[in-house]
């Protein structure tokens, strides 16, 4: 008898462990969905701004049609990328597709923002200079958000690959995430607002 109530304590105690690793990863795994979700926010707010951005500088830069058409691709391409992304916040794939996507309308409205200096009536455009400050605020907020998923990752990547999490995280549905990281230089500049 005293065997038996041995093992069943012991079954009793490895179940409560499995379980609180369990209820730990899904915990960890919704902080970093819900901290993608913040990102989600801020780049849709930012997708919105764009063609505004450009439907105010098309009158002034009727002779720039095609750098204001390839901001809105890469715009389009950006808000697709990021709808594949919150689908599915981890992914390694789809937060790749997002990174370049990120990257492409970064350096798409890089150079729009380097023609718009060659432009003083429109640099001295309130409405323009109202959504350029508004571009400012929103790519501040993207990095808070972007630092806060990141160290979200960062616990539940680290959750997962401790000892005994990592024997039963694989079999338990819980792979690893990916962070929301620059990888080449020239995603590390910031889009330059100046007027």
């Amino acid at each position: 008898m005293i065997p038996l109530l041995v093992s069943v304590a012991i079954l009793v105690v490895l179940g409560l462990i499995v379980a609180g690793i369990y209820n730990k990863l899904v915990q960890l795994k919704n902080r970093f969905k819900n901290a993608f979700a913040q990102i989600d926010v801020q780049l849709k707010r930012r997708y919105d701004l764009v063609p505004n951005l450009v439907e105010t500088a098309k009158g002034y830069m009727k002779h720039e049609r095609e750098t204001l058409e390839a901001v809105i691709a890469a715009r389009n391409q950006a808000s697709s990328a990021n709808q594949a992304a919150a689908a599915a916040p981890g992914d390694p794939g789809a937060m790749a597709g997002l990174l370049g996507a990120e990257a492409a309308l970064t350096g798409a409205m890089g150079k729009m923002f380097a023609l718009v200096e060659s432009y003083p009536d429109l640099k001295a455009n309130q409405n323009m200079a109202q959504l350029m400050e508004e571009l400012t605020s929103t790519e501040n907020k993207i990095a808070f958000a972007r630092q806060a998923y990141n160290d979200a990752v960062m616990n539940y990547n680290t959750t997962r690959e401790t000892f005994p999490n990592v024997l039963l995280s694989g079999p338990m549905g819980f792979g690893p995430a990916a962070l929301f990281e620059v990888t080449s230089e020239a995603e590390r500049e910031a889009v330059k607002v100046a007027f």
